[in-house]
């Protein structure tokens, strides 16, 4: 009864309401997209040569986030994937070039405005270049093109094909940001890996059940479950350290009072990296992959490349694991400054009780980051491995794909988002929130600003 009750609240609000069928509608055509082939490309041809290729390699793995319009040549087999790039590549440049520093600190909204055109135009370049190795890939495979189409036009129609759909797809996510509900560009990633989830599910149930092994299925299910609720503590997971404003006088000259200090508490995230270091280190994981392709014609040392290109061996789990947690520290130490904070407090007359302002505030702060970004970046080395974890126990790699890694982190962020702004506008309109106790906590909501007092 309370989840009729809650929908129904969710319904009787105009304004969310018409954003939610916005959203729907928006999604509904990029998945319309991902089904509208290339031409010239024969799509028998492709699902023949992508039946032997496992979910577990980097073109399983871009499959998956475009919900299978890679595999199927579609449109949008590119999807939003080249603007996250060049959004990585500028976050980097922010960090490092102090253009781009002022442009993110200090220009404002005609800063972010610049940024954002920056984006727009670095996602086109990537695109073109990323395109022109996608149609290379098609035309290494045997019977994929048309023999009926020139080659010069196949290149040419097909990579500004490419080039639209993504720019098309980058254009969805901005309206859905704009006047539908959620981050619209992490909203069209969760749609394509959500597409898949059905389809896989569907296929261990079957085998289990083929196997009567229906109880197996079930605990499958059940350690699923715990993974989830294990990902969202951690995404939601906060430490806070508790600050004093310094009191102020109220009153006349002649019989003023100290007025009580407020307090409040700068919350700083187990895991402030989100999932940039799982997708780091698996860019970096890829190169030993990509490497052994060209020396696996030789016999000389393609024993030791081949152990990094396997998923399932020791060594693949052992570097990726370590990958991640350097990653961790290493992402966290760019998006998390302690000397800012420091700085912030300061000039707001605020300190945390029993530290000097200045220096000493700023490596009480770094020293506490560095003891809570531990616990986080080992479960995020854990979490990469998982998939593999998984299928070495017999679950399937389709589903096992699932079971951690980019996959879960981004359906479970983008989930604790959009379920955020829904409770903002039911407790606005005077409703009940979507849990009992507390609030739903997304990822844009911590760790970057002082909290609200407690």
């Amino acid at each position: 009864m309370k989840l009729f009750t809650v929908l129904k609240n969710i319904w009787s609000i105009k304004e969310l309401r018409q954003r939610i069928l916005f959203t729907l509608g928006l999604l509904l055509v990029y998945r319309v997209g991902t089904f509208v082939v290339l031409p010239g490309v024969v799509p028998a041809a492709l699902d023949k040569a992508t039946q032997n290729r496992g979910s577990n390699d980097l073109l399983g793995l871009i499959n998956v986030f475009t919900g299978g319009a890679f595999d199927n040549a579609a449109i949008f087999a590119l999807g939003v994937m080249p603007y996250i790039t060049a959004s990585i590549i500028v976050q980097l440049l922010g960090f490092a070039v102090p253009y781009f520093q002022r442009l993110q600190t200090k220009e404002g909204e005609s800063g972010r405005k610049q940024i954002n055109q920056i984006t727009r135009l670095l996602t086109v370049a990537i695109t073109l270049v990323q395109g022109g190795g996608y149609l290379q890939l098609i035309r290494s495979t045997p019977g994929a093109v048309s023999p009926d189409i020139p080659d010069g036009l196949f290149w040419f129609t097909n990579i500004i094909i490419l080039t639209a759909g993504t720019v098309f797809c980058m254009w969805l996510g901005e309206r859905i940001t704009d006047k539908g509900i959620g981050n619209g560009t992490s909203l069209i990633i969760q749609a394509g890996i959500i597409a898949r989830l059905p389809q896989a599910f569907v296929f261990e149930f079957q085998k289990l059940f083929g196997d009567n092994k229906l109880l197996l299925f079930f605990v499958e299910m059940a350690f699923f479950f715990l993974i989830v609720l294990a990902t969202i503590l951690v995404i939601q997971g906060v430490r806070r350290i508790p600050i004093q404003f310094a009191k102020r006088m109220v009153g006349r000259s002649g019989g003023s009072m100290p007025a009580a200090s407020a307090r409040d508490y700068l919350p700083l995230k187990v895991n402030s990296a989100g999932v940039m270091p799982i997708i780091f280190a698996q860019a970096l994981m890829f190169l030993p992959a990509t490497a052994y392709q060209y020396v696996a014609g030789s016999q000389a040392n393609t024993g030791r490349i081949h152990m990094f290109s396997d998923i399932y061996s020791l060594g693949y789990n052992v570097a990726f694991f370590t990958l991640i947690v350097v990653c961790t520290y290493v992402y966290t130490a760019l998006m998390i400054n302690p000397t800012n904070y420091a700085e912030y407090l300061k000039r707001n007359n605020a300190f945390v009780p029993g530290v000097k302002p200045g220096e000493a505030t700023s490596d009480y702060i770094d020293n506490i980051m560095t003891r809570i970004t531990l616990p986080g970046a080992v479960f995020l080395g854990i979490l990469g491995i998982m998939p593999s974890i998984a299928a070495t126990f017999g679950i399937n790699q389709q589903f096992a794909l699932f079971f951690g890694g980019t996959t879960l982190l981004i359906m479970v962020g983008v989930a604790l988002d959009t379920l955020q702004v829904i409770e903002s506008y039911l407790l606005t309109q005077k409703y009940d929130g979507l849990i009992k106790s507390g609030r739903i906590q997304g990822r844009a909501s911590q760790g970057l600003q002082v909290g609200q007092p407690q």
